[in-house]
């Protein structure tokens, strides 16, 4: 439904109609989401919460929460690309933002090509984000807040 004009009158029944539709859509994933995590009833909806506003969101917990099953599933249901980073202290900015490689054509032509990162998915799970350099965690905060990343 695109927005209505100025001066044009609204058309109720139908944002109504769309509203509700919206609805079971949330409703429908949620219960998706549900036959594969267990017992997260409350980290499940603020995680769906988190995503339908475009924002970020932590997950924080022991070993064993699902946290890492919490993010597929949600791509999964979703239809979202999803991607899983695993921070360590040797990962270099460019392991998560992407580079750029010298390619040579049939042609015999060279060309620098752009290779996306992990950062470019819909759907990122950081993990142990405290274990990457400063650096790195610029840039993947750059990433996050900016939404757009410098190469």
């Amino acid at each position: 439904m695109s927005a209505p004009r100025i001066g044009q009158p609204v058309d109720a029944a139908a944002i109504m109609a769309e509203v509700e539709a919206a609805v079971e859509r949330i409703v429908a994933a949620r219960a998706a989401i549900a036959t594969v995590i267990f017992g997260q009833e409350a980290v499940v909806e603020r995680s769906l919460i988190t995503v339908l506003a475009g924002g970020h969101g932590l997950l924080v917990g022991v070993p064993g929460l699902a946290k890492t099953k919490l993010v597929e599933t949600m791509g999964t249901v979703l239809g979202l690309s999803e991607r899983r980073i695993q921070f360590t202290p040797d990962l270099m900015p460019s392991d998560i933002l992407g580079s750029e490689v010298l390619e040579q054509g049939a042609d015999g032509m060279r060309a620098f090509r752009f290779i996306k990162g992990p950062v470019f998915a819909q759907l990122l799970m950081a993990d142990e984000i405290n274990r990457a350099s400063p650096r790195t965690q610029s840039a993947l905060l750059q990433a996050m807040q900016e939404r757009h990343v410098t190469v």
